[in-house]
């Protein structure tokens, strides 16, 4: 495969944050840039090692105070942006160590991971957001920052904030300027699923879809002889201990004719709790979730943006049962894009969900706006087109 090359090899550092749902996405864009001719570093805990080190990127470890073993979060949002305050106060004296001696030509960074600015600016130094979901827009402080500093304890969150950016060397001291979009940022997702993406300054912003590579060591999956239809239930990797829920999508489509049901239950949850399963339901704890897509007709899914995404970009009718997080508004823009219903847990019934189905792909409507949708989203270039944009910023 014919590969761009940049001008000169340089040593990009990745900084991310080691919840699977901020790593996954950019990892084929750290392949990529290694494919290259880069030497490229990147600082995560060390629990992150099997994801990244395949790569061919050298783990710089960086233990974390974040809560990614047990996702056991505040549901304040104050709270949990304080744990990220905490994350970046304590990891910055590790990214001195490494890259004071070791300084990157470029620093990307995640989302949570802002403090690879603060380093960046203090060493001068170009850096570039690699965004996992969607990226703040024109009015997003009026709009949403202004509710959020309403909050209880916003000030004092802030107030601890704003010390910190004056003692760490960054130049950036405005802390709303600070950790919302930078100058540049590369976003992982379909500009289809972005809020307010007509505000949104593409000088400053490129969207490039979820960013995929060979997927063949996840392992393949084959429609079952006869299956007139598949359907995928799976709520991803950190929402998966929902016993009662899964038993709701046995009782719904079970014995369906002519659909035959992958239900993705996760490690913490026994088949045994599920009860009788009928033969057309396929239970696994893992799935290799991209190659299932590309063969289905539809999908049940929580709406992380990872999975929104694939679901887009295979063209596939989702049901959407959000579980947290930024899920329920991934959840209510696949309504509004016409390709996905939405059902909260507490509704999500086997008779509300096997209507939801039924529904979707029987609609003519949905299926051609599904297509219209998939040709979009795998036209914006993905991952060779995320690299060229990490490439050109080494350019100046």
């Amino acid at each position: 495969m014919h590969r761009r090359t940049s001008r000169r090899r340089a040593h990009i550092a990745m900084v991310g944050v080691p919840m699977v749902s901020h790593v996954l996405p950019g990892l084929e864009i750290i392949r990529e840039l290694v494919a290259r001719g880069h030497r490229v570093t990147y600082a995560n805990d060390p629990a992150t090692r099997g994801l990244i080190e395949p790569t061919g990127a050298e783990l710089v470890p960086c233990t974390s105070g974040l809560p990614f073993e047990d996702n056991v979060w505040p549901e304040d949002p104050i709270a949990a942006s304080g744990l990220f305050l905490d994350d970046a106060m304590s990891v910055l004296p590790r990214l001195r160590s490494f890259y004071d001696e070791d300084p990157a030509d470029l620093y990307l960074y995640d989302i949570g991971a802002y403090v690879a600015r603060a380093l960046a600016e203090g060493q001068r130094r170009p850096f570039m957001q690699l965004s996992p979901t969607f990226v703040s827009w024109d009015g997003y402080q009026e709009e949403v920052g202004a509710r959020l500093r309403q909050l209880p304890g916003a000030a004092d969150l802030e107030a601890r904030f704003g010390e910190w950016l004056a003692e760490c060397g960054a130049t950036t001291l405005d802390v709303a300027a600070f950790s919302g979009t930078p100058d540049r940022a590369v976003a992982m997702i379909p500009r289809a699923m972005q809020l307010n993406a007509d505000r949104v300054d593409p000088k400053r912003v490129d969207f490039v879809g979820p960013c995929f590579g060979d997927r063949s060591a996840q392992g393949e999956w084959r429609r079952p002889e006869g299956a007139e239809k598949v359907l995928l239930v799976s709520l991803g990797s950190a929402y998966t201990q929902q016993p009662g829920f899964y038993r709701q999508c046995v009782s719904a489509f079970g014995g369906l004719a002519g659909w035959h049901v992958v239900l993705q239950i996760g490690k913490h949850v026994d088949p045994a709790e599920l009860g009788e399963v009928p033969g057309n339901v396929e239970v696994r704890s893992w799935v290799p979730q991209l190659a299932i897509l590309e063969q289905a007709d539809a999908f049940v899914t929580h709406a992380g943006m990872g999975s929104s995404s694939e679901g887009l970009f295979c063209g596939v009718p989702m049901i959407a049962v959000p579980q947290g997080a930024e899920q329920p508004l991934n959840a209510d823009r696949l309504v509004e894009l016409g390709v996905a219903r939405r059902i909260d847990t507490a509704d999500a019934t086997a008779g509300a969900l096997r209507a939801a189905l039924l529904q979707l792909t029987a609609d003519p409507d949905v299926a051609l706006r599904a297509a219209r949708l998939k040709a979009e989203v795998r036209g914006e270039g993905g991952t060779a087109r995320a690299a060229d944009l990490v490439e050109a910023e080494l350019g100046g």
